[in-house]
């Protein structure tokens, strides 16, 4: 997993008028999940921009309000990578993850971000881009190669998640498929349904007329 350094500011003043202030300055509201969870009520000591969140009756969650340039993320965001971020927030340095992004449905621009905070004992569940190498069998004999599912999710400490999830389709025939349950990854597990389909060798109509003549 490649690395980005990246700067953020506790938010304290919450609020429309507060969020739309900081898009005109450029600049992008988000929250940081995946802290302490602790007993409610919680009457302990809050660092600038963190708030409990509620997970049930009995526990909560330290959350942290933060706010980050629109420019210092954009590499981040625009980028089929995953990274770990190293994201300093008042001096404080603090390792996290890019877990949802929020944008607007006209202008496609970024609203809201919401980062995952992470720690190297503690698995993670994220999506990590499908890679697919070798030739196809299937392919040799005519038929065409679609990959359905280009990114799976995988559950993990973060240290062990890797960049790319590597698919062999060297021994794949003309007509078969690859499910989710037919892959395995060291130190991964796989948390999609195991008979979705990841990639498909279909038959094309110049493959079915060549398997037509063979068998005449």
């Amino acid at each position: 997993m490649k690395s980005f350094d990246l700067k953020a500011e506790p938010r304290t003043i919450l609020g429309k008028k507060s969020v739309k202030a900081l898009r005109n300055e450029g600049k992008i509201p988000a929250v940081l999940n995946g802290g302490k969870i602790v007993e409610l009520p919680y009457t302990g000591p809050l660092k600038e921009g963190e708030k409990v969140v509620a997970i049930d009756e009995k526990r909560g969650l330290i959350t942290t309000d933060i706010v980050v340039a629109a420019e210092d993320v954009r590499k981040l965001i625009y980028s089929p990578d995953i990274f770990e971020i190293n994201l300093e927030i008042n001096g404080e340095s603090r390792k996290a993850v890019l877990k949802d992004l929020q944008f607007q449905p006209v202008k496609d621009t970024v609203l809201h971000i919401d980062f995952l905070e992470v720690f190297p004992e503690k698995p993670i569940i994220m999506e990590v881009p499908v890679q697919i190498e070798g030739h196809a069998e299937g392919v040799k004999a005519g038929g065409k190669l679609t990959l359905s599912m280009r990114k799976l999710k995988v559950k993990a400490p973060y240290t062990e998640i890797p960049e790319r999830l590597v698919v062999n389709v060297d021994n794949l025939g003309l007509g078969k498929s690859l499910a989710v349950g037919d892959l395995s990854f060291e130190g991964l597990e796989l948390m999609n349904a195991k008979n979705a389909v990841v990639c498909a060798v279909q038959l094309t109509r110049a493959a079915r007329g060549a398997a037509a003549k063979a068998n005449q």
